[in-house]
């Protein structure tokens, strides 16, 4: 199965819970996944975790944005959140929800193979 490498570029919680919904079903099928939060997308990992559709979502039996990571997460999809992002949100590596890392687009890309499905959401 092609590794599936997402992008996230804006600040909108639902692309990254549809994206991050996409990626946990990839790894549940055996696949690679990893999402990269780009510049003020990182803003989405900020304590507290939530979203303003999760009270939408839990009402009708679905995962709270949170829970949605921490899935993916557990499912071994790798997340990525932008340094200059991070810098940008005025945030630091320390207030990342445990198991996300930090790096840079280049790097990403650099990590992204040739048969690599890349998606930018």
């Amino acid at each position: 199965m092609r590794e599936l490498r997402i992008i996230v570029a804006t600040a909108d919680a639902e692309r990254l819970r549809g994206a991050l919904v996409i990626a946990a079903a990839q790894a549940a099928l055996g696949g690679g996944a990893a999402l990269f939060l780009q510049l003020d997308a990182v803003s989405l990992l900020r304590a507290p975790l939530e979203a303003p559709c999760d009270e939408t979502h839990r009402a009708s039996g679905l995962p709270s944005l949170a829970m949605v990571i921490e899935e993916a997460l557990g499912l071994g999809v790798i997340l990525l959140a932008c340094q200059s992002g991070l810098a940008l949100c005025g945030m630091t590596a320390d207030d990342l929800p445990q198991g996300v890392e930090v790096g840079g687009p280049m790097g990403f890309l650099q990590q992204t193979g040739e048969e690599a499905r890349l998606i930018f959401a």
